[in-house]
């Protein structure tokens, strides 16, 4: 191609300096440059299997390392969710087993609540259906 330059180059100054200059030279010339670039493209179609080959290659180690180091960053993942479950399950066991034993005492203090208002009413009930109230 760089030859080919030269002779444009070379024939454009002859054509600048002749006036008997045959423009069919050029014509040659051109016809040249579109074989040579047929050429280079044919050739760099050629090429291009190979170098998306190479680039495949290149992205291949990469996207191994990063499979590598997402695999481990999840395994290390794992290991911590299995251990704060571990730390975390007698925690929770001992809060769900206070608050049944809370609930059960609750209750118990909303009976025995509502057992002490019942006798305090009932003495009450008593006096005024036979029309005695008490003094106090």
């Amino acid at each position: 191609m760089e030859a080919l330059l030269s002779e444009f180059t070379f024939l454009s100054e002859q054509a600048l300096q002749d006036k008997n200059f045959d423009p069919s030279a050029i014509e040659d010339l051109m016809k040249l440059f579109e074989i040579e670039s047929y050429r280079a493209w044919a050739a760099m179609e050629l090429e291009q299997p190979k170098d998306m080959e190479v680039a495949e290659d290149a992205t291949q180690q990469p996207e191994d390392y990063l499979d590598t180091v997402m695999e481990s960053a999840m395994d290390e993942f794992r290991r911590f969710e299995e251990e704060l479950e571990k730390i975390s399950r007698p925690e929770m066991n001992s809060l769900v087993e206070t608050a049944e034993t809370t609930s059960i005492v609750a209750e118990n203090h909303i009976e025995v609540a509502l057992n002490s208002a019942s006798a305090s009413v009932k003495p009450a009930w008593k006096g005024l259906a036979s029309g005695k109230v008490h003094p106090s």
